[in-house]
């Protein structure tokens, strides 16, 4: 059975420690800073306004929403959207968590390309996350065909490309957070380290996030590359049984 197969959990296994990892490193840095009140008594609300405006995205509205780093900025509807603890919290986090997601703001502005091809391919990624797995399972594994795994690879695959264009796009709106706290004076240098903590530390999720999607990419293609060879191998030795009987008459 695919899910108990023993390969599958030595490809996984390194990806899914190294996702907890980066996931625990978020939440301690996050917790860490979120009881640091940033000098100047900003909230993460009041923070994205002033970056948001500074570049002229005035438009641009920012609301509340619930859960814990939810926060996000939602393409479609040009709207930031911070989460309980960043919203209305004087924090060094929260500023940071803000700045960081006007920074998507400001690249959808800007057309930064990395956002607009992930932005593209979103549609695509939920098609090929929910049905590439069933696709690749009933290909190789119910023996309906090579050629439905092979499909069912390749939609998976966009899983993995998503994830590789978000790291750029990430890596870009931290470096633009961290540029635009320092130039609005909304942090001094020792608050400007701890943003760099919290937004390095999300960071590490994106990596640790591309890493478990290529590993399960890697292990469908592996197992597909494998059974080609061992049906490669079979007809080998068929063809060896009858050419070297013929030797021997």
């Amino acid at each position: 059975m695919f899910f108990f197969d023993p390969l599958y959990f030595l490809f996984m296994l390194p990806g899914l420690a190294f996702m907890l990892w980066a996931q625990s490193k978020v939440k301690g840095n996050y917790a860490k800073f979120s009881k640091v009140r940033n000098m100047q008594g900003i909230t993460g609300a009041e923070a994205a306004r002033r970056v948001l405006d500074s570049n002229g995205l005035f438009n641009v509205p920012v609301e509340p929403i619930a859960g814990e780093l939810t926060d996000h900025y939602d393409p479609r509807k040009r709207a930031l959207r911070l989460s309980q603890g960043v919203y209305g919290v004087p924090s060094v986090a929260a500023v940071g968590i803000a700045a960081h997601e006007a920074g998507h703001a400001i690249q959808h502005a800007k057309g930064y390309a990395p956002l607009q091809a992930r932005t593209a391919i979103v549609p695509l990624v939920g098609i090929g996350s929910n049905i590439g797995y069933l696709l690749i399972i009933a290909g190789l594994f119910l023996g309906l065909g090579r050629d439905l795994a092979v499909l069912g690879i390749m939609l998976f695959a966009l899983s993995t490309v998503f994830a590789l264009i978000t790291l750029p796009v990430e890596f870009d709106a931290t470096r633009r957070a961290k540029q635009a706290l320092a130039g609005a004076g909304i942090v001094d240098v020792q608050e400007g380290q701890g943003v760099a903590k919290v937004l390095d530390a999300a960071a590490w999720t994106y990596i640790a996030g591309f890493a478990a999607s290529l590993l399960t990419l890697l292990y469908a293609a592996w197992t597909y590359i494998a059974g080609f060879a061992a049906s490669l191998l079979t007809l080998l030795y068929y063809v060896m049984l009858v050419f070297g009987g013929r030797r021997d008459e």
